[in-house]
């Protein structure tokens, strides 16, 4: 299992728009091949950042699979014009024993 992860800063005033996009985008990446579940959550101090945790079979459905696709295409029409600077995504897997 592979989670990403990405802080999501959203431009002010438009999080509410971008909560109404992602409600869409959310079943988009649910049909990719490899998606297990996500989760968005807002953050309290900074209101216009989210926390967005995506867990993937393999890294490669993510980045092969997913972000290749005509799906990805439309997830991005949909939400990257509220990102301000673009995010940062990282992939991590579980430490066995911790």
């Amino acid at each position: 299992m592979i989670l990403e992860h990405a802080v999501l800063p959203v431009k002010e005033g438009q999080e509410r728009q971008f909560e109404s996009a992602f409600a869409q985008a959310k079943a988009i990446i649910a049909q990719a091949p490899g998606f297990r579940r996500l989760t968005l959550s807002r953050c309290v101090e900074r209101p216009a950042a989210y926390l967005l945790l995506v867990e993937w079979d393999r890294l490669e459905d993510h980045t092969e699979g997913f972000r290749k696709s005509a799906g990805y295409q439309e997830w991005r029409r949909l939400l990257h014009h509220f990102y301000d600077p673009f995010p940062d995504v990282e992939h991590y897997e579980p430490v066995p024993g911790a």
